[in-house]
């Protein structure tokens, strides 16, 4: 019997303390289809977290779970963030306790300007932060404020649903494949942006297939296989143990 090695036998379960978003013992559904399959995670405040797993494998379910967006639907299981039950919330409920998703498909709204896209995300309270410092953060935003958002550049698009999550109060940053279709160089421009977005404070979730980048940024990783939890630990473990990464990353 072909007996697949455990990895997560030193985990960091949710239950472990001190943890500014846990997760503990998530089930999540698409209809009938058993996508979530009972995990259980921590994130500590401050640290970046990379969510990884070969496709399929259920990471993108997972942080649109956390983002209670209803699809797909979170049947049991707790999420904290905070000390506040969003489990118990609405997406528009979690979004105003400080949880900020940035979907694959950026979901830029046509029409609108660059800056308009920014201003209408601060059309209600918690605002986060001010167009001023977004536009130091990302120049090439403040260079063209005055565009249509969805006639940027791909990694401009992704600059701009970055900073439309940070003009909100947020205190988790969830993305989802933020390097998708990217070039390298406009990868290691958001790389940068993110390391400085860590060093202000924010604590981060990252789904990305690009899997060495995003561990060679996170603090922590999980991987995730068939909806469950295979590995919890640091970073720098995975990039160092060539059989998890060959079993569960292809990398």
């Amino acid at each position: 019997m072909n007996v697949k090695p455990d990895f997560s036998k030193n985990a960091n379960a949710a239950q472990t303390a001190p943890a500014f978003l846990s997760v503990w013992d998530m089930h999540s559904y698409y209809g009938e289809s058993y996508i979530v399959q009972g995990i259980s995670f921590n994130v500590h405040e401050g640290e970046i977290l990379a969510l990884l797993g070969r496709n399929g494998a259920g990471k993108t379910s997972t942080l649109r779970s956390i983002a209670r967006t209803g699809d797909p639907e979170v049947r049991h299981g707790e999420i904290w963030l905070d000390h506040q039950p969003l489990h118990k919330m609405t997406s528009y409920q979690a979004a105003s306790c400080g949880l900020g998703l940035v979907p694959e498909d950026r979901r830029i709204i046509p029409g609108l300007t660059v800056e308009e896209n920014l201003q209408l995300a601060q059309i209600a309270p918690p605002i986060g932060w001010s167009l001023d410092r977004l536009y130091d953060l990302f120049p090439r935003l403040g260079e063209r404020r005055k565009q249509e958002g969805v006639t940027l550049s791909g990694g401009e698009q992704q600059m701009l649903a970055i900073a439309r999550a940070l003009a909100r109060d947020i205190k988790v940053l969830l993305l989802d494949e933020p390097y998708e279709g990217l070039a390298p160089v406009i990868v290691d421009e958001i790389e940068k942006t993110l390391i400085h977005i860590k060093e202000q404070g924010m604590t981060t979730v990252i789904v990305e297939q690009n899997a060495v980048r995003a561990l060679e940024l996170a603090d922590r990783a999980v991987i995730l296989d068939t909806g469950g939890i295979v590995f919890d630990g640091t970073a720098a473990e995975v990039l160092e143990n060539e059989e998890l990464r060959a079993e569960y990353l292809a990398i």
